[in-house]
């Protein structure tokens, strides 16, 4: 197999193990931490789409237009295929998203085919669809078919989190933190989920220091 899997909590821990034992700098990140957790997602078409829906908002935008389009069916392939461009924005799609969930549900993309690809075969077919950016096709990668040296440099929240757990005078750029991340493979994804997860504790605690 060409590919490494995260499918369970004891493969979290295994590669958190490695990465420490590789990079003594995330020695004491893990440790603040605790366990870093899987946060597997269904594979296939909602998935994705919702990896679309989520772009350049918030959370909480993204699962209230989530919810709405679970309200109108509109989570599954066939339905956004059929589906007017009106029902699409009454879920709070802008026209951008409405012409990239299309796309997407036109597309030839073989979801189940995906699974058997390697990491960059994987990135290419995704981002070959509009609306589908390397930072979408490596989110679904990681999250949705479990690969664990998928490292999304061009993330905010992950360059935030490396920047704080390892002292950087500033938020690192997508090359220089992919540069930074050669060093974790080849588990990237257990990297990348145990830099989300600290940036979370540090901006739990701010919040809580704050009031």
């Amino acid at each position: 197999m060409p590919y490494r899997l995260l499918q369970s909590e004891t493969d979290m821990d295994h590669g958190l193990a490695a990465l420490v034992a590789a990079d003594p700098a995330l020695a004491p990140v893990a440790e603040a931490t605790g366990p870093v957790r899987l946060r597997r997602r269904e594979a296939g078409f909602a998935a994705l789409l919702s990896a679309i829906v989520s772009q350049q908002v918030s959370v909480a935008s993204a699962r209230a237009i989530w919810a709405r389009l679970e309200g109108a069916g509109l989570t599954e392939r066939s339905a956004v295929a059929r589906a007017e461009e009106d029902a699409l924005r009454a879920c709070g799609l802008s026209r951008q998203k409405i012409r990239y969930a299309l796309a997407l549900a036109q597309s030839g993309v073989d979801f189940d085919r995906l699974h058997g690809m390697d990491d960059a075969g994987i990135v290419a077919t995704l981002t070959a669809v509009p609306g589908i950016g390397v930072w979408t096709a490596e989110i679904y990668a990681m999250f949705a078919l479990g690969r664990a040296d998928i490292f999304p440099a061009g993330d905010l929240a992950l360059q935030e989190g490396a920047r704080l757990a390892l002292d950087l005078p500033e938020r690192p750029r997508e090359r220089a933190l992919r540069a930074r991340a050669e060093a974790w493979a080849p588990w990237r994804s257990v990297a990348a989920k145990l830099l989300w997860q600290y940036y979370a504790l540090v901006k739990e605690r701010e919040g809580v220091n704050s009031r």
